[in-house]
């Protein structure tokens, strides 16, 4: 065939590709301008993120605060009273002041995403008498946020109880805590304690450090204001479209600088001078990082439902088995019999495989394991094997965990160890991570949400387990993030004056400003 008739595909003329750039140059500048501060916040606010964290009540926080099981007075039978056909998630036995109470969590509906579980109603019963427990007084709160302070160690008594919608700090789960208690406290450290009514459980705990970290550090950097944060449609909105907008912002950014270098005498070299060569450097060295930061964050609000896992609820369902209110009312008649350990705070419902077992934990978190005969029963290898194979699955490995792994583990912080490893051999893979102890299923990961733990986790914590290990991490992330706070800032301030800048200009139109590529971007 002659040459003349083979087609060959040609580049686009050279005037579409200068207006592709111009356009993509108009987009960078002006999309800058705001968006270039809230990165920048996002940046500032994760060097605090580094350090201090959203304040939650944890789960030592809160254990330390309960008073010690007193079995001594007979409990009810409430074999006719629970029905037997109710199905629950699950049940525990504790004190609330001096009465032992029966906190039952019936099974909620399934919520919008696959294997989300909605949380339904808890039920509050008097262990004695049986009866429901009414809503607590503001009276009683603070008398329950006394004796739980005193426990856990905060020299200080509470100041009143203020009954409350929501805060900077219950702003997630507030609605689901109605009637809300604010309890503060005269001690140095400015102590707050939040008390559901209903329940008289204790359910948020923050210091006047934790508030003032918190409002520099997770509020900017969540984008958590109150106001924002009561509407959870609408935050995860704009989370998910800034996040969007400075993905295209920082991908642009990275194009216009590697098309702007010049080449002189066979070297590339820098056309700009001043703050404006800061911002092309920076983004020459950080804008890949930069992109993978922002587009993690992305990945951690799940648009569009792209990591959607069902392992967590599927499973924990699937490997316990199903409770009911006849299992409820046989711990409590078995309860007073028990040889529970020494400072023994909670006793609560771990079934597996069917089967309904107790754990009495300790203050301490000590768990010691019994079955639904009273028996001492700690959890065997036989036991995992034998549930996992009744839920239909097969399993190609199971591994008693003394440490951590890349699935299971704390960024900050320690996690329950030992644990038990189940590989499934199914087609996603599944690992699950059961307590040695209880025999209670910590975690699960599928194929949906072992991505998430790499592209979420990995990429916007740098959270490796070659580096994890402090201070290694610190000397690697920090000068990370400073030269990604660099090119936010450079860019935000160039943005601003320009801004500046053109509103001058509109304030003179006779004046015009002439510049060069040396002094000011394209």
């Amino acid at each position: 065939m002659p040459a003349s008739l083979v087609h060959r595909r040609r580049p686009p003329p050279a005037h579409w590709r200068a207006a592709v750039l111009r356009a993509t140059v108009w987009a960078h500048r002006w999309l800058g301008v705001g968006l270039g501060l809230v990165m920048l916040v996002w940046c500032l606010s994760g060097f605090v993120m580094m350090y201090v964290d959203y304040p939650r009540l944890t789960a030592e926080e809160r254990r330390l605060g309960l008073a010690p099981l007193d079995l001594s007075q007979p409990l009810a039978d409430l074999s006719a009273s629970l029905p037997a056909e109710t199905p629950l998630a699950g049940f525990r036995l504790e004190m609330l002041g001096d009465r032992p109470v029966l906190r039952l969590q019936p099974v909620g509906g399934r919520g919008p995403r696959p294997g989300e579980q909605m949380r339904a109603t808890p039920v509050l019963l008097d262990a004695v008498t049986g009866q429901p427990v009414a809503a607590l007084t503001a009276e009683q709160v603070v008398t329950l946020a006394n004796d739980a302070a005193r426990r856990s160690g905060i020299a200080g008594t509470a100041l009143g109880a203020e009954l409350i919608e929501a805060d900077q700090w219950t702003v997630q789960n507030a609605r689901r805590h109605q009637p809300l208690y604010k309890v503060p406290f005269n001690d140095a450290a400015g102590s707050v304690l939040y008390v559901a009514g209903a329940s008289g459980e204790r359910v948020q705990q923050t210091t006047r450090w934790e508030r003032f970290w918190g409002w520099l550090g997770a509020v900017p950097h969540w984008l958590y204001p109150t106001l924002l944060r009561q509407q959870p449609v609408l935050w995860t909105q704009v989370v998910i479209w800034l996040s969007l907008a400075g993905c295209f912002l920082t991908l642009a950014g990275i194009i216009i600088g590697l098309v702007r270098l010049r080449r002189r005498d066979g070297s590339l070299s820098v056309p700009y001078r001043g703050l404006w060569r800061w911002h092309h450097v920076s983004g020459l060295v950080a804008g890949l990082l930069t992109l993978s930061w922002v587009a993690s964050g992305l990945l951690s609000m799940n648009p569009w439902g792209l990591l959607d896992s069902e392992a967590g609820g599927q499973w924990r369902g699937r490997l316990a088995g199903t409770l009911t209110g006849v299992d409820a009312a046989h711990a409590l008649a078995l309860a007073p019999g028990l040889a529970l350990p020494p400072d023994t705070v909670m006793l609560e419902a771990v079934p597996l495989g069917g089967r309904l077992h107790l754990a009495a934990v300790t203050r301490d978190g000590l768990i010691q394991r019994f079955d639904a005969g009273g028996r001492p029963a700690p959890l065997t290898e036989a036991e995992i094997s034998d549930a996992i194979a009744a839920t239909g699955s097969g399993m190609a490995e199971l591994t008693l965990l003394s440490e951590p792994d890349d699935y299971y583990y704390a960024h900050k912080g320690i996690v329950a160890l030992p644990v038990w490893r189940a590989i499934l051999a199914d087609a996603e893979a599944t690992r699950l991570y059961i307590d040695a102890g209880s025999g209670a299923l910590l975690r699960a990961f599928d194929a949906p949400a072992r991505q998430f733990r790499w592209w979420q986790d990995g990429l916007h914590r740098l959270d490796f387990a070659w580096m994890r290990a402090r201070p290694l991490w610190d000397m690697l992330v920090i000068p990370a993030l400073a030269a990604v706070s660099l090119l936010c800032a450079t860019g935000s301030w160039m943005g601003l004056r320009r801004l500046g800048l053109k509103r001058r200009r509109q304030r003179s139109p006779g004046r015009v400003q002439r510049t060069t590529m040396l002094s000011n971007p394209p």
